[in-house]
């Protein structure tokens, strides 16, 4: 069987946890199936993996309409395969015609939702009406959806009701169980230190990590606000960048300023670090926060996870499914406005809530670090890539 996974993100250029999906899956069902990657830009040298760039006629025109360029190019391509299968908006029309101009299935992985991500309308304009057209075009067309979580497939039924929920298939998102953990070695021990140390993270001090894109989604100043309730010898580490919009990034950059001010321990990474430099700093750290208000399953917390680290996290979407309450890590109640921003009702509850989950982890070391060796356990008995991806294909071959 050959099947075309078209994408945005793939590596080197990846953004974010679809990129992660599509990298992890296309190496594991490569074992099993005759596997192409089509995928945003440019080119690629990786065999079997083709990059597009957006036409040069649509250069200046509205980021949606670029995409679009995209995808007819990527459609135009796909003749011979027997499924086509694809990931996020940005690619899902894409699949949709491609399906359509070869008889084949279109087969629809759910990373998140257009009408619950409305503060999008801030980075496209008019071109958010288009990303959500072109979504439930392809869902409400495709042969199959998967969704990434068990919310996340509550999500697609509520937001498209002309979906059939026959159609909509659970796989969670999996995690390379090799790629990410601890370092075992002294040398890999000590070059870790090395790492840290010149991230200016000090690795005898407690630390709160977070993991994210700057995006209304992850919930990064509700964190930032918590972390001014957080004992003082506690670091707060920030990986984070790509900030979506002018006005979050200014909002971000004044609340890091902020809490600067009040504090010291605070460490903002903005570049996206390679692997084991990551790797590194996360197994430097004491707790993993994850506060997003909208998040249908969150890789990052597998990856913290599969280093040995406690999640705190929202409890919303799909994260409940990842994080056992009380065993790998602690599940923050959270109030939601049902206006798809996903604000809290109560936006002090919320961060008073955060905050005192925080502490209890990081203030208690031998109770967090029982609590990431549940982690690791979780990851490698529920979300190993090899039965992710045998899930997969039996979607695929439910299809065919």
């Amino acid at each position: 069987m050959r099947v075309d996974l078209l994408t945005r993100e793939y590596p080197p250029h990846v953004y974010g946890g679809a990129g992660v999906h599509v990298a992890e899956l296309s190496a594991v069902l490569r074992r099993h199936l005759d596997v192409r990657v089509r995928c945003f830009d440019g080119a690629r040298t990786e065999e079997g993996v083709t990059g597009y760039d957006v036409p040069d006629a649509l250069a200046e025109a509205n980021p949606a309409l670029r995409t679009f360029g995209v995808d007819l190019a990527m459609a135009g391509d796909v003749a011979g395969a027997d499924l086509v299968h694809s990931h996020t908006w940005y690619a899902n029309l894409a699949g949709h015609l491609a399906g359509l101009l070869n008889g084949i299935p279109h087969v629809v992985s759910a990373h998140s939702l257009e009408p619950l991500r409305p503060w999008k309308a801030e980075q496209l304009g008019g071109g958010y009406a288009l990303s959500g057209w072109a979504e439930r075009t392809a869902y409400e067309g495709a042969a199959a959806v998967i969704a990434v979580s068990a919310g996340m497939r509550a999500d697609i039924l509520r937001c498209y009701p002309q979906v059939d929920p026959a159609k909509v298939h659970v796989v969670h998102n999996g995690i390379d169980l090799n790629g990410w953990r601890r370092p075992d070695t002294p040398e890999a021990t000590a070059r870790a230190d090395e790492v840290v140390r010149g991230l200016g993270i000090d690795p005898d001090r407690p630390a709160v990590v977070f993991v994210g894109r700057i995006t209304r989604q992850k919930g990064l100043p509700y964190l930032l606000r918590a972390a001014e309730m957080l004992p003082p010898e506690v670091q707060l580490v920030l990986c984070a960048g790509a900030p979506d919009t002018p006005e979050i990034a200014s909002e971000v950059t004044g609340l890091v300023a902020d809490l600067r001010r009040q504090r010291d321990g605070v460490v903002w990474i903005e570049q996206m670090l390679p692997r084991p430099d990551l790797v590194a700093v996360l197994s430097a750290s004491t707790v993993f926060a994850c506060p997003s208000v909208y998040e249908p399953l969150g890789i990052v917390n597998l990856e913290a996870m599969a280093c040995g680290l406690p999640v705190v996290g929202t409890a919303t979407g799909g994260i409940p499914e990842v994080v056992e309450d009380g065993v790998t890590g602690l599940l923050v109640p959270i109030d939601q406005l049902q206006d798809g921003t996903g604000t809290p009702v109560d936006p002090e509850r919320f961060v008073a809530d955060l905050a005192s989950a925080l502490t209890s982890l990081a203030t208690d070391p031998e109770r967090a670090a029982a609590m990431g060796r549940a982690s690791r356990q979780r990851v490698e008995d529920h979300f190993a890539w090899d039965a992710i991806a045998a899930r997969t294909i039996e979607v695929y071959r439910s299809v065919v």
